[in-house]
C-alpha cells in the first residue's frame, strides 16, 4: 500500500506564483462581476440592516408606512459604534457578531453613493473573502498532500465553483466561515500526518489550531459542525491504526492530551456563546423556515436536497431557465458529465490511497466529508430540524469537496492512458452510451491534463450560469412582483403583509428597496400586520381597520399574508396573475 509518490509535481517557484494569481484573477472578476444585479433578500437585509447599527424595531407595525419609512433603517448611522452592533445582533439576530462588525467598520470605507446604504458596498467585503479563499485553499491543498499540483488544481476549481460565487455574491459571513474552516482543515490534515508518524504535536500547532476553531465559531455556529467532523475522523483513524498495529499507540497516546485540548478549546468557545445567546431567546422567530420532519416526503427530501449541494460545488449549468428545453438540455448534459466524471474521481482515490504521500490526507478528507454529511442527517432525522434546506450551510465541508476532487484529478495528471477496465467501468456506468461519447469518454479517460481541463471549464460554465441568474436564483424576487403590480393596478397601492420577526420585515424592504432603486410606484404604501400566532384573527382585523380608514380608493395587495382576509368592502381579482418567488400574493381593488 505504500508507495513512494510517483513523479515530482513541483513548478518553478515564479511559475507557481504566476499560475495561482491567474486563478485569484479568475476568480476576481467572477465574483464581482453583475455583483449587485440580483436583489438582496432577507438575510442579506439582516447583515446590512444591523452592522449598520440600526433597528428593525423602527420600522412602524400595525400602520400604513412609506417607502421611506419602511427603508429608514438602510440609512448609515453616523452615531452607532460597534458595541451597537454586538448589542442589536444579540437582541434582534441569531448569529454571532464578528462578520457584522467586519461589515460595519468596512462600511465606514467608502463614502455615501445615495441616500441608503449601497448593495455593492455590502456584498463587496463577502466576495473579498471568497477570492482569499482561492490562494487559501492552494495552501490546504499543498500542505495537506505535499504537493504543488494538488494545490494548483484545487485553486483553480475554487476560483469557478458555482456554489463558491453563490456565496460570494452575497451580504452573508459563509465566505469568512469558509476561510476558517480551510485554515481548521490545515490543521487537521498536518496533524493526522504528525500523529501517525510518530511524532509529536508542536503546540505551536496545538495554540494555533484552537485560536482558529474560536473565532470560526465567532464568525458561523455551524463551523461547530466543521470541528465535530474533524472529532469523529479523528478517532475513527485511531481505531483503525490500533487495529492494524499496536507498536505505535504509544506516539498516540502522548498526542491524545493535546489533540483533546483542541477540543476542549472548541467546546469552550462554543459554550461562551451558547451562553451570551440563548438566554436572550435564540432565534427569535427566524429559524422557524428549518421545519420538523412531518411526513414523507420531509424523510425522503433530504439526502436529495444534499445531492443538489454536491452537483454544483463542481459545476452547474441553465437549470432554471424559464426555458424547458434549456432545462432539459442543461440537465441532460449534467448528467452525461457526472455520468464520467464521478467513476473518475472514485478511481483517482483509489489510486492516491496507494501511495504514502496522499494516503493519510486522503482518508482523513474522506471521512471528514462523510462525518459531517452524517452530522446533517443526524440534524435533520434525529433532532427534527431539516439544515439539509439550507445549501449555503454545506460550507462547513465545501473546501474538503474541492481539494478531494483536486487530488483525484492530480493523481492521473500524467496519464496517457489508463487500464481499459475503467473504460468499461464508465461504458457499463452510462444509461445510453453513444459512438460519440464513447469517444468523448475514451479522450477523457486516458488523458489527465484533458480531464483537468474539461471539469475546470464545466466549472466556469456554472460560474457564468450563477452570474447570469440561472442558476441558484435568490429566494425572493422583487423586481418580479413589482413588475406585475405596475402592469396591472390601476389605483394607489397598498402591500399589507404579516409580521413575526425581522424575516418579513426584510421580505417587504425587498419591494421598497426595487421600487426606490426603479423610481417606480413611489407612491406605493406598506402594511406590517404584527401576528403572534399563523392564522390569527387579530391580523385579520388589524388589515380590516387599516383599509376601512383609507378615504380613497386603493388597491390592496397581500403579500405572503398568514392570516384570513376579510375586505368586504373590496373586490378579490379573479383573474390568474404570474407567480413570483418568494412572495405569495392576492390582489385586491378597494373603494
Amino acid at each position: 500500500m505504500q508507495l513512494s509518490q510517483r513523479w515530482v509535481d513541483q513548478l518553478p517557484r515564479s511559475a507557481d506564483w504566476l499560475l495561482l494569481g491567474l486563478w485569484i484573477v479568475i476568480g476576481s472578476i467572477l465574483r464581482f462581476t453583475n455583483l449587485t444585479a440580483k436583489p438582496p433578500w432577507t438575510d442579506e437585509f439582516a447583515t446590512m440592516v444591523l452592522s449598520l447599527g440600526n433597528d428593525f424595531t423602527s420600522v412602524p407595525l400595525n400602520e400604513v408606512i412609506s417607502i421611506d419609512t419602511l427603508l429608514q433603517p438602510l440609512k448609515f448611522n453616523s452615531d452607532a459604534n460597534i458595541g451597537d452592533v454586538i448589542s442589536l445582533l444579540l437582541q434582534e439576530d441569531n448569529h454571532p457578531p464578528l462578520y457584522f462588525v467586519l461589515v460595519h467598520l468596512w462600511v465606514k470605507l467608502f463614502p455615501l453613493l445615495g441616500e441608503y446604504v449601497d448593495v455593492w458596498v455590502m456584498r463587496s467585503l463577502s466576495a473579498l473573502l471568497g477570492i482569499l479563499s482561492i490562494p487559501a485553499i492552494y495552501f490546504l491543498g499543498g500542505v495537506a498532500f505535499r504537493s504543488q499540483r494538488v494545490g494548483q488544481i484545487s485553486a483553480a476549481l475554487m476560483a469557478v465553483s458555482p456554489y463558491g460565487i453563490f456565496l460570494a455574491q452575497e451580504a452573508r459571513h459563509y465566505t469568512l466561515a469558509i476561510l476558517f474552516v480551510i485554515a481548521s482543515l490545515t490543521c487537521f490534515t498536518f496533524s493526522i500526518n504528525i500523529l501517525f508518524s510518530k511524532k509529536i504535536l508542536p503546540l505551536w500547532l496545538v495554540i494555533t489550531w484552537i485560536f482558529i476553531n474560536g473565532i470560526g465559531l465567532s464568525v458561523h455556529y455551524f463551523f461547530g459542525i466543521t470541528l465535530l467532523a474533524e472529532g469523529i475522523t479523528i478517532i475513527f483513524l485511531i481505531y483503525r491504526f490500533y487495529q492494524q498495529k499496536k507498536d505505535g499507540m504509544s506516539f498516540i497516546s502522548r498526542n491524545l492530551i493535546r489533540i483533546v485540548l483542541v477540543f476542549i478549546g472548541a467546546i469552550s468557545a462554543g459554550l461562551t456563546w451558547m451562553a451570551i445567546i440563548i438566554p436572550k431567546g435564540y432565534g427569535n422567530g427566524m429559524i422557524t423556515w428549518v421545519h420538523p420532519i412531518k411526513h414523507i416526503l420531509y424523510m425522503i427530501s433530504p439526502p436529495f436536497q444534499l445531492l443538489a449541494v454536491w452537483v454544483p460545488m463542481i459545476s452547474l449549468l441553465p437549470v432554471e431557465s424559464s426555458s424547458l428545453a434549456i432545462v432539459i438540455l442543461s440537465g441532460l448534459i449534467l448528467l452525461l458529465f457526472f455520468i464520467w466524471f464521478i467513476p473518475y474521481v472514485k478511481q483517482g482515490i483509489k489510486e492516491g490511497l496507494k501511495y504514502s504521500d496522499y494516503y493519510l490526507p486522503t482518508k482523513g478528507l474522506i471521512g471528514f466529508i462523510f462525518s459531517a454529511i452524517a452530522i446533517f442527517l443526524g440534524i435533520t432525522y434525529v433532532v427534527g430540524l431539516d439544515i439539509t434546506r439550507g445549501a449555503r450551510y454545506s460550507f462547513v465541508y465545501f473546501p474538503a469537496v474541492i481539494v478531494l476532487v483536486a487530488v483525484s484529478l492530480a493523481i492521473f495528471w500524467n496519464q496517457s492512458n489508463l487500464d481499459d477496465s475503467i473504460v468499461k467501468e464508465k461504458y457499463r456506468m452510462s444509461f445510453n452510451p453513444t459512438y460519440l461519447l464513447r469517444i468523448i469518454y475514451d479522450k477523457l479517460n486516458g488523458n489527465g491534463k484533458l480531464a483537468v481541463y474539461a471539469v475546470w471549464f464545466m466549472g466556469f460554465l456554472g460560474a457564468i450560469t450563477v452570474l447570469v441568474n440561472l442558476g441558484y436564483q435568490k429566494y425572493y424576487l422583487p423586481d418580479r412582483l413589482i413588475s406585475v403590480i405596475k402592469d396591472t393596478a390601476s389605483s394607489p397601492v397598498l402591500i399589507a403583509t404579516t409580521h413575526r420577526s425581522l424575516v418579513q420585515t426584510g421580505e417587504t424592504m425587498g419591494i421598497a428597496l426595487e421600487l426606490q432603486r426603479r423610481s417606480e410606484l413611489q407612491d406605493t404604501l406598506f402594511l406590517l400586520v404584527h401576528q403572534d400566532k399563523l392564522e390569527s384573527s387579530e391580523a385579520t382585523e388589524n388589515l380590516k381597520q387599516v383599509v376601512s380608514r383609507i378615504p380613497y380608493s386603493i388597491e390592496v395587495w397581500t403579500v405572503n399574508f398568514q392570516a384570513p382576509i376579510d375586505l368586504k368592502q373590496c373586490v378579490v381579482n379573479q383573474k390568474k396573475l404570474p407567480q413570483v418567488n418568494g412572495y405569495g400574493y392576492q390582489r385586491y381593488t378597494c373603494q
